[in-house]
């Protein structure tokens, strides 16, 4: 019966992620970053073109050494949606669900346990909010980390190899969890397959940065400014001269109250046996120590990395206790999990909730008209949410680009000067009503195009026919 139970509820949710990502993506709310860039690198490798993502000005690959992604390409062959990853991102969310549960099953010895923990994985805020923010590769990583746990345990070493390769093609980053997980796997099952993983996963994620990276960027690391205190020289000077000075840093700005939030759903129930949870305990460290905000708030996907590793650490420190002892944390961990929910995921009934206009709004309506005034193989620049519409095309920009730099490029944070292509804009689409600093930029360069389209909430311009 609990395996029904545990289908029928990976079923709603996984439709209900679906559905509310492709509505949200249909009413306009997501954009050029972090969508239109993976709609575009991957529509470009489908048709065979140097996948050179014009939305942000760098290769695809030289962003992140996302590789899962090529996997995706022949789906681009069949279908011509642009909600189609956002349907894919749910499904290999949901899958994560399915070692969770082979593992729980096998170590509490009971189903309606591993549908507790199931829930846990599901209603995590940071699984949630992965869902709903935009596409990211690192959704894969759900069922990917937690198959590779699960197989570390059951000595399915096939399994586990394949798991952790599939890992490594998601992001160059991963070893911060695929090291720590070697490293348990060489101590506690399988020496030379744990160390092998330590080995081969720093040795990409090295390659990865100051080769493959280095080698379509020509610079090896792009998000040194992300640590504080001026680097890591820096952090170091402050431990020996300063040392209050770092505890403030880590107390600052919410960071305890985003690592409640990572483990809280879960009771705290690891704790009694960390062991295994503690190999979330490097990307916990990096994301704190971070001083790019995203990192340590629990709506952006740099969290869901961890939640697998959490759960499966808390169901195995709970299987180490006695049945009685058992079943009372297991109860606290399914209360723990619905309290969370309602309080920080953003789900029907929930307190968080997130908004967006709807796909049945008029200026919704209006824009998909002035999309379909845009010729298939124009060089247009647009409004930022009306790229993710757009992004299927060799060239396309988020507005002011080229007319003016904005998170484009290799020093993606880089503003102000004029890119040299503005005369091979053919299109630009706008809202009526823009903000001051559109409409400097706009003034600007607006006496080369005239109105080809216009209504309530948005203009189409095209560039005027010289002579």
């Amino acid at each position: 019966m609990w395996e029904v139970v545990t289908a029928a509820m990976m079923a709603v949710v996984g439709f209900y992620f679906a559905a509310l990502s492709v509505e949200m993506h249909q009413s306009l709310a997501t954009s050029a970053y972090d969508f239109g860039l993976y709609d575009q690198g991957i529509w470009l490798l489908s048709r065979f073109h140097n996948p050179f993502v014009t939305l942000m000005g760098r290769n695809l690959f030289g962003d992140h050494t996302s590789f899962i992604l090529l996997f995706l390409v022949p789906i681009y062959w069949i279908i011509g949606s642009t909600s189609t990853l956002f349907v894919i991102q749910s499904i290999a969310i949901v899958a994560g669900a399915v070692p969770i549960f082979l593992f729980t099953r096998n170590r509490l010895d009971s189903e309606a346990m591993a549908t507790v923990f199931v829930a846990a994985y599901l209603l995590h805020p940071a699984t949630v909010w992965i869902a709903l923010e935009n596409f990211h590769p690192d959704a894969f990583l759900g069922v990917f980390i937690a198959t590779a746990l699960y197989a570390a345990f059951e000595s399915k070493w096939r399994m586990y190899t394949v798991a952790v390769l599939l890992a490594m093609s998601v992001k160059e980053d991963v070893a911060l969890i695929l090291i720590p997980l070697g490293a348990w796997v060489a101590w506690r099952k399988q020496l030379k397959i744990g160390l092998f993983t330590v080995l081969v996963s720093f040795w990409y994620s090295v390659l990865a940065v100051f080769g493959i990276q280095r080698g379509i960027n020509g610079v090896p690391f792009r998000n040194g400014w992300r640590i504080p205190f001026g680097g890591v020289q820096g952090t170091i000077a402050t431990l020996f001269t300063d040392p209050m000075a770092l505890v403030k840093y880590f107390v600052s700005d919410s960071r305890p109250y985003y690592v409640l939030q990572l483990v809280a759903p879960v009771a705290f129930g690891f704790i009694v046996f960390p062991e295994v949870a503690a190999i979330a305990g490097l990307v916990i460290f990096t994301n704190i120590f971070s001083n790019f905000w995203y990192q340590y708030h629990i709506e952006y996907h740099y969290s869901f990395v961890v939640v697998p590793v959490l759960v499966i650490g808390t169901v195995f420190a709970i299987a180490r206790l006695r049945k009685k002892l058992r079943r009372i944390l297991v109860l606290f961990c399914a209360l723990s999990t619905l309290i969370c929910a309602y309080l920080w995921s953003p789900l029907p009934g929930a307190r968080t909730q997130v908004s967006y206009n709807g796909s049945s709004n008029p200026a919704v309506i209006a824009a998909r008209v002035a999309l379909s005034k845009i010729p298939d193989d124009a060089v247009v620049t647009a409004y930022h949410p009306l790229t993710a519409h757009l992004a299927r095309r060799e060239r396309i920009y988020a507005f002011p680009v080229p007319f003016k730099r904005a998170l484009y490029g290799m020093d993606a944070f880089a503003s102000g000067d004029i890119l040299p292509f503005t005369n091979d804009i053919e299109f630009v689409v706008l809202p009526v009503a823009m903000d001051e600093g559109m409409q400097k930029t706009w003034r600007e360069v607006s006496a080369q195009f005239a109105i080809s389209y216009a209504n309530e909430w948005w203009i189409v311009y095209q560039r005027k026919i010289a002579g």
